[in-house]
């Protein structure tokens, strides 16, 4: 329920700019056509008796639909993402393949939208050109089903999703299970609402002037989540090198005498083998940086409690390693012996989170 939670807020907040910079740019103005059109068919003596009752429900009518149509349409495909998951899952580092590309389309849609250089145009999803000609021919046609636009366009999205979107996606794709995948995508695309429709309303009623501020401040916006982004496919990739892995070690530089205590406890039950507990929390995880015993099995223990956030996906990428916790409880994972020197890296499944056990001779 939580997770459900986290992807609404996810979707309110990142989600919603990340969506308009992919998806804004055709759909948005196809919806402007087709609003446009709806309130020049108001006649004209109602226009002048009542120009703000009628304007209005025009205006919301059809962002309505088309919000309504990509909400359906986003929660089917969670469900058959679920449905996916059950026969395969992503490695660690598909996932972290799928996070880099992700972070360096939206790397090159926010250039573009800063008009940096013109090879950045080519950083942008459109449908076929014969399928914008329909669409165009749709908008301009005259019919008393003015639903059907933005009811095709907001279920057209699903395939132009932005980046954020898509680590949604494998979020919901790593879920394994149809109900609450449909369930994750139907909160995060509910979350994203708000600000689709707010800029969709007022694009028509601010200049061109003020939009192109907007755009430049979503576009700045976008750059920061797609370095983001590039950052936790490369620590979840088990990089010893990335902004996260670097932030985390720098905030736990002076760890409390609790967290060096059970930073390496060899006491475990068998005297050949080592036992390393970590802490699970919402934040992260506990050491950050672990010295262990190299050429001994190792047992690592999980213990979480009240946890909700990333941290549950538990991942060694180098060992092809995934878990996921129970926000209460405990978990060990099995280690198999490593050289001394080997650094060997865990992290949550979005590479947000993480740490670094290294394996020394003692």
């Amino acid at each position: 329920m939580t997770n459900i939670l986290l992807a609404f807020i996810t979707g309110l907040t990142t989600g919603g700019l990340s969506c308009l910079a992919v998806q804004g740019g055709l759909l948005a103005s196809s919806l402007a056509n087709q609003i446009e059109k709806n309130i020049q068919q108001t006649p004209q003596k109602q226009r002048k008796k009542h120009p703000n009752r009628q304007a209005h429900p025009q205006l919301a009518r059809p962002i309505l639909i088309f919000l309504l149509a990509k909400l359906i349409a986003y929660t089917g495909l969670g469900f058959l993402l679920g449905l996916a998951g059950q026969l395969f899952q992503l490695s660690p580092i598909s996932r972290a393949v799928l996070l880099i590309g992700i972070g360096i389309f939206m790397l090159g849609s926010a250039l573009r939208m800063l008009n940096v250089h013109p090879i950045f145009r080519f950083f942008v999803i459109e449908p076929p050109a014969f399928l914008r000609r329909w669409l165009r021919r749709k908008a301009n046609q005259t019919s008393e089903s003015s639903w059907l636009t933005p009811a095709f366009l907001g279920a057209f999205t699903i395939l132009i999703p932005c980046g954020v979107t898509q680590v949604m996606m494998a979020a919901a794709l790593a879920t394994a299970n149809p109900i609450e995948s449909a369930a994750l995508m139907f909160a995060f695309t509910l979350g994203t609402s708000p600000l689709f429709f707010a800029v969709a309303y007022f694009t028509t009623q601010i200049g061109a002037r003020l939009e192109k501020y907007f755009l430049r401040f979503v576009a700045v916006i976008v750059l920061i989540l797609a370095i983001v982004t590039i950052d936790s496919g490369i620590a979840l990739a088990g990089s010893p090198i990335s902004i996260t892995r670097w932030f985390n070690q720098t905030i736990n530089t002076t760890p409390t005498p609790s967290l060096v205590q059970f930073e390496s406890d060899l006491s475990g039950e068998n005297s050949d083998t080592q036992l390393i507990t970590i802490r699970v929390r919402n934040e992260g995880y506990e050491p950050t940086l672990i010295h262990a015993r190299a050429d001994v099995p190792t047992r690592l223990r999980l213990i979480s409690k009240d946890v909700y956030s990333c941290s549950l996906a538990f991942t060694v990428p180098s060992l092809g390693i995934q878990e996921l916790l129970k926000p209460t409880g405990r978990m060990e994972i099995e280690i198999p012996p490593q050289k001394s020197g080997t650094r060997l890296v865990y992290t949550c499944s979005m590479g947000m989170y993480g740490g670094v056990i290294i394996f020394e001779d003692v």
